[in-house]
């Protein structure tokens, strides 16, 4: 719950914007319909149990209804067995005797007959009640209070009423909805899909803005459900990890986090600082790996990163690593060159082991927008990428483009990022992004 408040918090840009837009659409056409507290969601009236004390099946029993003040003796059947009743003192020893053969000599003494003031308006009545064999057992006896209004009403003694704005879903206001959803870069063919699904069988009815959110929530939920898996952990070791992105997509901070939680699952982790081009980013992985004890292998700037990835799959295997994650250097997907470096990457890794990498993450940077469907569209041909990490989720107004990936490639979204913080990377849950970024209430 720390982290969906967090997300929830920071993806304040994308709710916003569809909050705003929504509000907008609703009420471009909308009317006010007066709503009173009966149509509002209240608690359950409240209701006096009066416990009865349950049979056990198969054995016809007989319920005693011991009432809180006895006025006077009712009538008793004799199947009934109730609790001893006090003799009033107006009886005479012969009555008593008559009407209470059953009581013990040892009883108490008969105590006074109350005063008539005393006597409640109603007489509380014995019944017999006989529970048959192999029946279901009877639930307590429920006593309703009487029909009021709602919480307000019955503080004030009239029914409150309040105004919602909503709006007949028609043509008009769906167009106005995929507008909303393309400009959060959810882009046209999903938000077309999300529209459209949203209003199978409520077109021509009424919505506010409230039951507009929690529909889409539901929606994105949908699509976002399938791919919503953690980064699958093999039995084979090393198993390499290899991480690729754009320039400054969080590619180096990624791996400090996952390195940080993998080592504190109990993971032997090794990390491999590729990119031999910066010397903050390996300055940077040496300052995650001193924080969470992993060994950082370096190389000197400029080399071949390739081999950097060969020498440090041999480390691995000696040290008997868990883990080998390998971190490369930025490259944009529309350089042809920087692409052909990292298929040398993947190969050399796979001279190795031919299964190598058993996991390829592509980093992507939130803030980026439709540029980020270009980019897992080359690095999967590049680099056959297995799952997605989303980064910068809290700089941007753009969180539904993650919907539109989810929908196009189908690739498994691992874990999502909202900060630079340690506990700002978490593995992704569809019903909590789904409702952080519209703005709905949760469930």
């Amino acid at each position: 719950m720390a982290f969906f408040k967090k997300l929830k918090d920071r993806l304040l840009r994308s709710s916003s914007k569809i909050d705003e837009g929504l509000e907008a659409i609703v009420e471009d056409g909308g009317q006010e319909d007066e709503v009173t507290a009966q149509d509002v969601v209240e608690p359950e009236p409240q209701v006096e149990v009066v416990e009865v004390p349950e049979p056990i099946q198969g054995e016809p029993k007989n319920l005693e209804v011991e009432a809180p003040k006895i006025i006077e003796p009712q009538p008793v059947i004799e199947t009934t067995q109730v609790p001893p009743i006090e003799a009033k003192q107006a009886f005479s020893t012969a009555e008593r005797e008559d009407r209470h053969e059953h009581l013990a000599p040892s009883e108490p003494e008969p105590e006074p007959e109350p005063e008539p003031e005393q006597i409640a308006a109603e007489p509380v009545v014995v019944q017999e009640a006989i529970v048959p064999a192999l029946e279901p057992v009877a639930k307590p006896e429920t006593v309703s209070t009487p029909d009021t209004p709602g919480l307000i009403g019955r503080l004030f003694g009239r029914t409150e009423k309040k105004t919602v704005v909503r709006r007949v879903l028609d043509d008009d206001m769906l167009e106005q909805l995929e507008e909303l959803l393309i400009a959060t870069d959810m882009g046209v063919d999903t938000a077309l899909r999300v529209t459209s699904n949203m209003a199978e069988g409520r077109m021509g009815k009424k919505l506010s803005v409230d039951e507009i959110k929690s529909l889409l929530a539901a929606e994105i939920a949908r699509i976002m459900e399938p791919v919503a898996r953690p980064m699958p952990i093999y039995a084979k070791t090393p198993q390499v990890v290899l991480v690729v992105g754009v320039n400054g997509s969080g590619k180096t901070t990624t791996i400090g986090k996952l390195a940080c939680q993998f080592k504190a699952a109990g993971k032997q982790v090794v990390i491999a600082a590729g990119d031999t081009f910066r010397a903050a980013a390996v300055e940077q992985l040496q300052v995650w790996g001193d924080r969470a004890g992993v060994p950082v292998l370096t190389a000197p700037e400029g080399s071949d990163p390739a081999s950097l990835a060969f020498d440090a799959m041999t480390k691995a295997q000696e040290d008997g690593a868990d883990l080998l994650m390998i971190d490369t250097a930025g490259r944009l997907q529309n350089r042809s060159d920087l692409m052909e470096e990292l298929e040398k990457i993947v190969r050399v890794i796979r001279k190795k082991d031919p299964t190598a990498p058993h996991n390829t993450l592509l980093v992507l940077d939130a803030t980026t927008g439709q540029n980020a469907l270009n980019q897992v569209k080359v690095f999967q041909e590049v680099s056959d990428v297995s799952g997605l990490v989303m980064t910068k989720l809290d700089g941007t107004a753009k969180g539904g483009v993650l919907v539109a990936l989810a929908d196009k490639f189908g690739l498994p979204i691992h874990a999502i990022g909202v900060g630079e913080q340690i506990d700002d990377l978490e593995a992704f849950d569809p019903d909590e992004f789904a409702v952080a970024l519209t703005g709905a209430e949760p469930k």
